[in-house]
């Protein structure tokens, strides 16, 4: 509650609701009373930012709660500008927090908040704050990335701006990559990646600027870019973080941002091989993916994923041998073609020209590479290139866009069809998987009671008194009765001339 000298303290929890709650409800006809009452929501939440508020949704609900109360909605462009300007000279840590944190929801809900932070010249003011409190307060640090990224996504930085940005502090943008390297979910993580590729589209609009505007300061150099071809070598981590990013990507703008970086790596000779292998066999196959998904409407993002597959089979590792699914690529081609394929539209004369500058890489084309028919995107002149960087640094998207998907607009045309009277689709069959597994050794159980089989009748056999099996008698061997009968007969007629040893001779 508030004391004698009218500041706001809170000794739990509840308090400091029930404070926030009194002072963002309290009448203010008069500036200097804004000002009284700005001043002490903003000692009171920086106060409680380590007591009560450790997770930064409750920091974002004491912003969200400014931002929908009679004070700000009565005098929106006074609040602003006064937190603004506190940004631009608060010096501690809590107060910086809280104010960044209302300037960030603030801002997201009207663009118009983060063009007037660069006309007041906060971008200098938060490349100071990052590099001073990264080892310090990481919250803050972290809160400070996502300012910077939304910020600077909205609106083209000034070049006095952009000439502010020195080699160390990209530097230490990708050290903090590679001292991370080991949870690329981290959120943190993704916030400092974030900020170097909307670094790098600024750097990209303002040589597009400078090329085309006589009254523009001579462009300065991408130091993103820069840094990556120096010391690729060294930061191998955020070529695989952007890769992944790119195949979890929903969002069209941020595609766009990654696209845009990835056509500067395979168009510059220095960072041609800053990709492992293996990366760029991922990158391909999401590539592929992406563009056989992509709605027929999603001109603008299908022609920068075809402008970068063209240097990216031309002048990386996918040139050399053994070429890396070669045949879905030349299907790829022709699915975009139309060519015997009902599902796509004819292509518009673009996708065709870009179609064609795919499909004229030599170790794609049936023809030798030095037929003078083909016109490898290696002997693009430095006209056209530098055409192709103008027209991909000026593709943007609104934020918070999400890219739509070929499988779902059909599974929505369907569902539509159904609702509308249509007879829906016929559903697949259900598909049960069931795992190998070898028989029991137990009998079966039907309803918890054992399958009990019948016994397999035997034959009845006749057995003998000693209970052994009675074999057949065997038969005797064949009689030889016609030499027997011969032999007897002539013994007969032929009496023996040597008398009997026994007895007298017998008589005839």
């Amino acid at each position: 509650m508030a004391d004698v000298q009218g500041t706001w303290t809170a000794e739990n929890e509840q308090q400091f609701w029930a404070a926030l709650n009194q002072i963002l409800s309290a009448p203010c006809d008069s500036y200097e009373l804004l000002d009284n009452a700005l001043r002490s929501w903003l000692d009171l939440v920086s106060k409680a930012r380590d007591e009560y508020l450790d997770d930064e949704d409750e920091i974002a609900n004491c912003s969200e709660q400014l931002i929908h109360s009679p004070l700000f909605s009565a005098n929106k462009d006074y609040v602003r500008t006064q937190i603004i300007y506190s940004l631009l000279q608060e010096d501690e840590y809590a107060p910086l927090h809280v104010i960044a944190n209302f300037l960030l929801s603030d801002g997201r809900a009207e663009e118009e908040t983060f063009r007037q932070m660069i006309k007041e010249g906060c971008f200098v003011r938060l490349l100071e704050l990052i590099k001073g409190c990264g080892g310090k307060d990481s919250r803050l640090h972290r809160l400070l990335l996502q300012l910077m990224y939304e910020m600077s996504r909205i609106e083209r930085l000034r070049d006095e701006d952009l000439m502010q940005i020195d080699d160390g502090f990209v530097t230490y943008l990708f050290q903090l990559i590679e001292a991370l390297a080991d949870d690329a979910n981290d959120p943190y993580h993704y916030s400092v990646i974030r900020v170097l590729l909307v670094l790098n589209e600024q750097y990209m609009v303002a040589a597009t600027s400078a090329a085309t505007e006589p009254s523009s300061i001579s462009p300065t150099t991408n130091r993103v870019i820069k840094l990556l071809g120096v010391h690729g070598d060294s930061y191998r981590t955020f070529g695989e973080n952007i890769i992944l990013l790119l195949n979890r990507e929903t969002e069209t703008s941020q595609q766009l941002l990654i696209l845009k970086l990835l056509y500067l790596l395979f168009t510059t000779s220095a960072t041609y091989e800053y990709f492992y292998t293996n990366d760029l066999h991922v990158l391909l196959d999401v590539i592929i993916r992406n563009l056989l998904d992509l709605p027929s409407e999603m001109d603008i993002l299908r022609h920068t994923y075809l402008r970068v597959l063209a240097p990216l089979l031309a002048h990386t590792q996918l040139s050399k041998p053994p070429h890396y699914k070669r045949g879905q690529i030349l299907s790829l081609i022709d699915i975009l073609r139309g060519t015997g394929n009902a599902h796509f539209m004819p292509p518009e004369p673009t996708t065709i020209r870009l179609l064609d500058r795919v499909a004229s890489t030599p170790w794609l084309a049936e023809e030798e590479p030095e037929s003078p028919s083909l016109s490898p995107i290696g002997s693009l002149s430095l006209s056209q290139t530098g055409s192709a960087v103008s027209v991909i640094a000026k593709v943007s998207e609104k934020p918070g866009v999400k890219t739509p998907s070929r499988k779902s607009d059909m599974a929505a045309q369907a569902k539509g069809k159904s609702e509308h009277g249509g007879s829906p689709p016929r559903p697949p069959p259900p598909r049960t998987l069931r795992a190998q597994k070898s028989l029991p050794e137990v009998p079966r159980h039907k309803h918890g009671v054992p399958v009990v089989h019948p016994p397999v009748p035997v034959p009845h056999l006749h057995v003998n008194g000693a209970g052994q099996k009675k074999m057949p008698p065997k038969l005797p061997p064949p009689r030889r009765r016609a030499k027997i009968i011969a032999a007897v007969g002539a013994e007969v007629r032929t009496p023996s001339k040597t008398p009997s040893p026994i007895g007298p001779a017998s008589v005839s």
